[in-house]
């Protein structure tokens, strides 16, 4: 199905003659007349596929970034930067570990990485891996420092680019014409002064949890790259390739104060949690708990483990990118062009050791490792003799053994080959094929076997020598059992460990085929004019074949659901999905050089999409480009757009995955909700008052695709403007307005939500949704869980403001400053679970269902001194509005982040920089564990990790 290896051998035949096309040619010194005829001025502009003027300001609202932005931010990886944007919010991080995929994606406006379309070069990116929450494009795939900018369109963009674009499309343009030989290297690292007098210290103090050293420096990053590129000797053809390698270290929580412990508890009254899963061994049985305290057994006094110090802060990363870009002018009838690309990435997501977590085990009164106070406890004291046994649930965390991790790789192709030219004076062509693969490999290591551990918890004595013995071992069902000695001080052995040990291996691959053909004509010559216009319209037409698949095989160990931690089965899914395609784009000037518009333009445009799953969608556009003056713009827009569901949507098939929720309601010797109520949920008379809760705040839910869900439709509309003043073209600020609102969205009812929803009113639909197990847990064992599989439920809403501005001061002898605006402002920031339910309104607000921070407004300013002495000054201050929580008073502050960055020119092609982010070395807002993403805080959204200094050479030549 995949044919993988005929994109990877063909990529590496491409860069093998890339390289060997460029390394003779970069010695030449092309002179200016040798380069034949410029190309024309005319360029493709995001959100259009007809080509425009190089000084027409797009009729629908789009933000760039240059690369500029990139060299003065230090960024090494390409979504930190994206990430700092204020109409972006994070998807995939590098600060991900519980459930991270590995990947690195982006979300527009916060509807989700996979409704944010990822364009290279105006064409599309293959899913970036087929493992759970990796769908959407990697941006790992993009080297940084090839790219010459980004742009962001606003809303829906599905006219011209098909299914996904419905929050948007961030369009990375690459440099593909580079001439010449550059060398970058940069190294860089976090810094942050510890505050172990804190709030957060006071609390692992009060636990006694160990506190990192008062100033540490660590995540060091280490950053190589090398472009190549040459013209060809008739000036007709360029070549360029790169090769690129970055090393990051790994920083664990346990070296920040804040990420230490698992906070619980509110700002005055911070207090650690942690796992009841702990290594002295916990049981229950009935209404009892008891732990093992040294050698003695007591009832449970409370105690957790704290799970937080070996978690990844930020993982270890290596990536390797290789590729080349390539074209050649044959005559005005055929340009052919090129791209090829080759990235591997592997990184670790480290999380706390395994154990037995609540494991329902056979527990045998015979067994000869019980110590009297075992007995007595478990067996004497409840009626039970020497011969009997019973079911009892154990609960250990294994310290003796190390923490689990997911080692992660992807190697990704890319190829792009096609041919552009004039068929006649007033029409043009342009024909390529896009393939993209990825291959995905996860070993996940030192996770525990609920089989083994059930087995290794059976003892019994052998009848020959009466020695401790598995009863499968005695039995012959498994002889390799070996007792799990967690009864006596310091009875486990590497033996023991080796036994219940349970690697797990998944792998998979996801692939992207797309044929696409368009013509665009100019109709000025004709008679097809407005009346009020000298130029006539530019027509397109085209036709896309899009055929997409995934395929996710996690091995036997995986698909069982016996690693002790992975919270339930991980299932197969294999699918495809493929689409035929027939757009049309028009874009009619209306009026030219009249008293009341310098330019009056219309575009419009339309799409069919056919879709293997029987679905047909109709996607159009409408903009208007209304140029006042010279000066002074009006823009408005109109677009619809559909994302049709992706394969794990249709196709994965139902299994456990884990939520977080500050508590179970019904839980707890105390249920904050009423008998009442909890009946509601399926909680008896008997089990309510006694039903254990999880002091690690998660719980499970069944999740699973729907091969007959819709597709998501979505109205984008926006109006704005824009103003160039004369001032020497040294001033512009741009405002738009937006309004994005999606229908039939693809997702699960939050089962918090279903929860709540139950206790409250009762309605079966909701009530039905939740399966307590025989002991009223919904985070024990397979059988508890809430239902919460893929349907077409959701509203979503997003409207608000964008501010960009640029102001250019001139200082005569003394150089120049820059000033760049980007500003976000959310009016509306709402999502309606389902009908008759209420609208979640989260402007300016987090937590519940909510999620992360949400503000209001965002910003960020740099003001950049150019000097006359071969010196540059950069500063940003970077602004993250405040946000209240949507069910209490724990509200998190406004923060300002201010960077600096110096760029000094050396030699003849040289140039080093110097900076530091977050240079007061703010803390992130603290919150506690279970709401936050990762270390009591959102890392992918704050500066959680302290100051980042960098510093940077490059050469050219």
């Amino acid at each position: 199905m995949m044919q993988k290896s005929f994109v990877a051998r063909s990529v590496q035949a491409a860069l093998t003659l890339a390289v060997l096309a460029t390394t003779p040619a970069i010695a030449q010194d092309i002179s200016n007349d040798e380069q034949g005829e410029p190309a024309p001025e005319r360029i493709q502009v995001t959100g259009s596929r007809i080509p425009q003027s190089t000084n027409v300001v797009s009729s629908s609202p789009v933000s760039q970034v240059t690369a500029e932005e990139f060299e003065f931010s230090g960024a090494v990886r390409t979504e930190d930067l994206v990430n700092d944007l204020p109409q972006v919010f994070p998807g995939q991080a590098s600060t991900d570990t519980n459930g991270a995929t590995g990947t690195a994606t982006v979300s527009l406006r916060g509807l989700g990485s996979y409704r944010t379309l990822a364009l290279i070069n105006g064409r599309r990116m293959v899913m970036g891996s087929p493992a759970q929450s990796g769908i959407a494009a990697d941006l790992n795939q993009i080297p940084a420092a090839l790219i010459k900018n980004v742009e962001l369109l606003t809303g829906g963009a599905s006219a011209t680019y098909g299914s996904d674009a419905v929050a948007g499309v961030v369009n990375f343009i690459m440099d593909d014409e580079f001439e010449g030989v550059k060398f970058s290297y940069q190294n860089s690292f976090y810094q942050h002064n510890n505050n172990n007098n804190g709030p957060a210290a006071q609390a692992n103090k009060a636990s006694g949890f160990a506190l990192p050293d008062s100033s540490v420096t660590d995540g060091h990053m280490n950053d190589y790259s090398l472009i190549m590129g040459a013209n060809s000797a008739d000036g007709k053809g360029n070549v360029t390739v790169y090769a690129t390698y970055r090393d990051i270290q790994g920083i664990t929580q346990d070296q920040r104060e804040n990420s230490a412990c698992a906070l619980a508890g509110s700002p005055d009254n911070w207090r650690c949690s942690g796992s009841a899963t702990i290594p002295d061994g916990l049981w229950l049985a009935g209404n009892n708990a008891w732990v093992h305290d040294g050698a003695d057994f007591i009832n449970y006094d409370g105690r957790v483990y704290n799970y937080a110090p070996l978690n990844y802060f930020q993982r270890p990363d290596t990536r390797t990118t290789l590729g080349g870009f390539a074209k050649y002018y044959v005559n005005e009838h055929a340009e052919f062009f090129a791209e090829v690309g080759y990235m591997k990435d592997h990184s670790l997501a480290q999380i706390a050791q395994s154990g037995s977590f609540f494991l329902d085990v056979n527990f045998n009164c015979s067994n000869p490792l019980l110590s009297e106070a075992h007995y007595q406890a478990m067996c004497a004291d409840r009626g039970y003799g020497p011969d009997d046994s019973f079911s009892a649930t154990f609960a250990k965390r294994n310290v003796e053994g190390g923490p689990r991790y997911a080692d992660l790789q992807h190697i990704s192709h890319r190829l792009v080959a096609g041919v552009r030219g004039e068929i006649t004076r007033d029409w043009t062509y342009d024909l390529s094929f896009n393939a993209g693969d990825v291959a995905y490999s996860e070993m996940y290591q030192n996770d525990l076997s609920n089989t083994a551990i059930k087995r290794a918890l059976d003892i019994v004595a052998d009848p020959a020598t009466g020695e401790a013995v598995c009863r499968s071992a005695l039995e012959g069902l498994d002889p390799s059992c070996v007792p799990w000695n967690v009864f006596q001080p310091n009875g486990i052995t590497d033996e023991q460990l080796a036994y219940l040990t349970l690697p797990l291996y998944a792998n998979g691959e996801t692939q992207l085929r797309e044929f696409n053909v368009f013509t665009v004509g100019d109709l000025s010559m004709s008679e097809l004019k407005s009346p009020w216009a000298y130029m006539g319209p530019s027509i397109l037409f085209g036709y896309t074949h899009r055929s997409e698949a995934l395929r996710y095989q996690p091995d036997s160990a995986f698909q069982s659901g016996d690693g002790a931690g992975q919270g339930g089965p991980s299932v197969p899914v294999n699918g495809d999905l493929s689409v035929d395609e027939i757009y049309t784009e028009i874009q009619i000037p209306l009026v030219t050089e009249a008293s009341f518009a310098d330019t009056m333009m219309l575009d419009l445009g339309y799409r069919y999409s056919d879709y293997s799953t029987g679905i047909d969608t109709d996607t159009y556009k409408v903009a208007l480009g209304w140029d006042v003056t010279d000066t002074f713009k009006i823009r408005s827009s109109f677009q619809s757009a559909v994302r049709h569901a992706n394969i794990r949507e249709l196709f994965q098939p139902q299994g456990l995955n884990l939520f977080d929720m500050a508590e179970d309601p019904c839980a707890g010797a105390n249920p904050t909700a009423s008998l009442e109520a909890c009946a509601n949920t399926g909680v008896t008379a008997e089990q309510y008052g006694s039903i254990f809760d999880n002091p690690a705040g998660q719980y499970n839910y069944m999740q699973g695709g729907n091969p007959n869900l819709d597709a998501e439709k979505s109205e984008t509309k926006a109006i704005g403007f824009v103003w160039r003043p004369h001032l020497a073209n040294d001033f512009d600020i741009s405002v738009d307005y937006f309004d994005i609102d999606v229908e039939d969205a693809v997702g699960i009812v939050d089962p918090i939500f279903s929860l709540n929803q139950c206790l409250e009113t009762g309605d079966a639909t909701y009530c039905d949704l939740i399966n307590r197990n025989e002991n009223g847990s919904i985070w024990q064992g397979a059988e508890g869980y809430i239902t919460a599989t893929n349907v077409n439920i959701g509203y979503l809403r997003r409207t608000g403001v964008d501010i960009n501005s640029n102001y250019l001061v001139r200082l005569s002898d003394m150089g120049r400053l820059k000033f760049n605006l980007v500003g976000t402002y959310f009016m509306n920031f709402d999502e309606l679970p389902q009908p008759g339910s209420d609208l979640i309104q989260c402007a300016g607000l987090w937590g519940g269902s909510c999620g992360g921070p949400n503000p209001e407004w965002q910003h960020n300013l740099r003001s950049t001194w150019v000097t006359p002495w071969d010196m540059t000054l950069s500063m940003n201050w970077r602004y993250l509005g405040g946000v209240d929580h949507i069910n209490s008073d724990f509200n998190l502050g406004a923060e300002n982040y201010i960077d600096l960055t110096a760029q000094f020119s050396v030699l003849s092609g040289g140039q080093i920089n110097v900076g530091v982010n977050n240079v007061f070395d703010n803390d992130a807002p603290l919150v506690p564990n279970q709401l936050g993403d990762n270390g009591n805080t959102f890392p992918s959204f704050y500066d959680a990790l302290g100051r980042y200094f960098f510093a940077g050479f490059e050469y050219k030549f």
